[in-house]
């Protein structure tokens, strides 16, 4: 099982390059950053982490091609890809909250479409593309330097239709928002429709370790209680009643998210995030290796303080996983 963090894009230049200095310190094999509507898009904030980071691999976890177009895409990965010295990935998603901004959801034939046309780009294609919803004219090839070597593509997805999908054409697999064993066996059958071949599952969830498991359980629920709303009814292993949604949405709305956090019981909290002391977070994640996860990604923020619970998920979390698996 690989190692991952993933960072919100809500901060400073500053901030995301003296994080990707602290990160860089410890065995990571994947750094992400999220495309969440209406923070940062990914791919600034990548470049201005890479050159900081030597050994892990970079990637945008996702991006739904709806908010940044497919051409876009390829361009921003092949400038990433020259930069990034321990590789990239792409990540695609159909993406949450895009209503509220106006913007179209994806459909699946999107993400299949958009993903053709990003490794058209990148492969350095030159006969055009004819699709449903993108199209490329034969005369327009990439003006940039493309990448020597194909580039995995992570698909993000609860669903059975997009993870067959993603058996077709992807490396990965992302449940985000998810730290859920049960679901993992789940996603497995959705792939499967697609292909008998082996793509990776992935899990990814807000984080937040500390010395103090009962701080770590608070913060933890403040921020599970924003994306508690779209992701509890996805998990069709979790039993969630509607009104409780509808109430978490209504307080995330009127930003009374300590209210919010109070409608979250302990068994919620066990499935939609890592949080409580190192050895908590460590026990956790073991249960998604005994499932067969491939990747596990700890999310923001990470601690109650964002560097404190880098720090300790680096010199705690990582070793002990390092060494029971």
């Amino acid at each position: 099982m690989k190692i991952s963090i993933a960072l919100q894009t809500d901060k400073t230049a500053a901030e995301y390059i003296a994080l990707a200095q602290l990160i860089n310190q410890y065995d990571f094999d994947v750094v992400s950053v999220y495309c969440d509507a209406p923070f940062h898009p990914s791919y600034g904030p990548l470049l201005l982490m890479a050159p900081h980071i030597t050994r892990a691999r970079l990637g945008p976890a996702a991006v739904p091609p709806t908010r940044i177009h497919p051409i876009d895409i390829a361009a921003q990965t092949a400038l990433l890809a020259d930069v990034a010295q321990g590789g990239v990935y792409i990540g695609l998603a159909r993406g949450a909250w895009l209503a509220d901004h106006g913007i179209t959801d994806s459909s699946i034939q999107t993400i299949r479409e958009a993903a053709a046309v990003i490794r058209y780009l990148l492969a350095g294609g030159s006969d055009g593309y004819e699709g449903q919803i993108f199209r490329l004219a034969p005369h327009v090839r990439p003006p940039y330097p493309t990448p020597l070597e194909p580039i995995p593509l992570l698909i993000g997805s609860w669903g059975r239709k997009l993870c067959a999908l993603a058996g077709e054409i992807a490396d990965e697999v992302k449940v985000g928002g998810s730290a859920n064993p049960a679901i993992v066996p789940v996603i497995r059958s959705y792939i499967a429709e697609g292909s008998a071949r082996s793509v990776g599952i992935v899990l990814g969830a807000v984080t937040v370790v500390d010395e103090d498991r009962d701080l770590a359980r608070a913060a933890a629920r403040r921020s599970v209680a924003l994306y508690l709303p779209v992701v509890a009814p996805l998990d069709p292993t979790v039993q969630v009643e509607p009104e409780l949604v509808s109430r978490l949405q209504k307080l995330v709305e009127a930003n009374d998210l300590e209210s919010a956090m109070r409608l979250i019981s302990d068994e919620l909290l066990q499935c939609f995030a890592f949080a409580g002391n190192p050895a908590d977070v460590i026990e956790h994640a073991l249960s998604l290796h005994a499932k067969g996860v491939a990747r596990v990604e700890f999310g923001t923020p990470h601690g109650l303080s964002s560097a404190h619970g880098i720090n300790l998920i680096g010199e705690k979390v990582i070793p002990a996983l390092r060494s029971a698996i």
